[in-house]
């Protein structure tokens, strides 16, 4: 078998992947194709098979059916040295042993070259730490050790970096300065990344194309704003932050929309954002996309009236309304607290407005539940 490890380049392409352990397909029949320098984000609650998909990717699980290149080379039987491919796992996998510049130049001295001081050198300034060239791991943060996992890992110019939950061990602000950290040195050195998350907002903060696994499927695959305002399933639109979703009934066409009925009253939403099979629908807005105004107020758009306030939060940036509908059913608005509108209390009639354009439409058929409950962080 000829050695990828360093002559391989060009799109990742998987091609009706599956993984069985037995009766149960980790993996269904997936195909991708990642383009050659984005960075990519397999998204998903735990047990969904991007864990698996990864493995695969990286020599170290073999899929049961299907293929797996890089360009045009097929590295689906490939060893995991053999493959153009380096892993950065959560626990960093640092020689404990090893001086920081040793662990960086070790890919390097492992293929026979002698001359490592320049390359090693500029990972170091690249992750921002060569002060830290003579120390142990042990004597580096969580943060720092990272870096230098991504450092000894880029050094080796694979066609494809694999990123396996690589910020779970950080503190929330540390994670959070590592996402803008990691996205520039994808975008600095070029390489191919895909990155293994539950977290939706690493994966929708780094990844240029995100795609949302379930039950070892893509259930949607796009920008994180595509996922974000136009989801196509109950699940994508749970899985992705908060969601109203109200039953409702299609009843009328109106050009480029859809009029639907929603417990007698009617709004629009457009036809390229609808994903119902039929008439009934689960009408969704996110919170955030909401105007709530005394009940005497006159907004355009999308109106629903008849609302009461019944609990009131206040969480800094906005403030966070359950507004109870004349059907029974609660919606929650955040408002930013730009004093755009008066103070509002719990008890005092609403009405709910919206641009058109926010709307979405999914399968009235679906669970409005899916994708909410599942485990989304640690």
């Amino acid at each position: 078998m000829a050695d990828a490890s360093t002559s391989s380049r060009g799109d990742l392409k998987l091609t009706r992947i599956t993984k069985s352990y037995s009766d149960f397909n980790a993996v269904d029949d997936l195909s991708l194709t990642i383009k050659e320098g984005s960075f990519f984000a397999l998204l998903g609650p735990s047990g969904c098979g991007k864990t698996t998909t990864l493995r695969m990717i990286a020599g170290l699980e073999e899929p049961t059916a299907g293929s797996i290149h890089i360009g045009t080379t097929d590295i689906t039987t490939m060893k995991p040295y053999q493959r153009p491919v380096n892993t950065v796992f959560q626990n960093y996998a640092l020689f404990p042993h090893l001086s920081i510049y040793e662990n960086i130049a070790f890919g390097l001295r492992r293929r026979g070259i002698k001359d490592v001081k320049s390359a090693v050198d500029k990972a170091l300034d690249l992750v921002e730490l060569p002060h830290l060239a003579d120390r142990k791991p042990n004597q580096l943060s969580g943060g720092q050790q990272q870096r230098i996992a991504l450092a000894r890992a880029i050094i080796n110019r694979p066609a494809l970096l694999l990123l396996d939950e690589p910020l779970g061990a950080l503190d929330l602000k540390l994670r959070r300065q590592m996402q803008i950290e990691l996205k520039w040195i994808q975008k600095e050195v070029g390489l191919t990344f895909v990155h293994v998350t539950h977290d939706q907002e690493e994966a929708m903060t780094m990844a240029d194309t995100v795609a949302l696994m379930h039950d070892g499927k893509i259930e949607q695959m796009g920008s994180p704003a595509d996922l974000y305002d136009n989801p196509k399933s109950v699940f994508v639109a749970n899985f992705l932050g908060q969601s109203n979703l109200i039953d409702g009934k299609i009843v009328d066409s109106d050009g480029d929309n859809f009029v639907v009925d929603l417990f007698g009253q009617k709004v629009s939403v457009l036809k390229s954002r609808s994903s119902a099979k039929d008439a009934s629908v689960l009408f969704g807005i996110r919170p955030e996309k909401l105007r709530i105004q005394p009940s005497d107020a006159d907004k355009p758009g999308n109106v629903l009236t008849g609302g009461r306030i019944v609990d009131v939060s206040y969480i800094g940036v906005s403030t966070q309304y359950q507004v109870e509908m004349p059907w029974g059913q609660e919606i929650m608005v955040f408002e930013q607290n730009d004093d755009g509108i008066p103070p509002l209390a719990k008890g005092d009639g609403v009405r709910l407005s919206w641009e058109p354009i926010f709307s979405f439409a999914l399968d009235g058929h679906e669970d409005a539940t899916a994708g909410s409950e599942v485990e989304v962080s640690e």
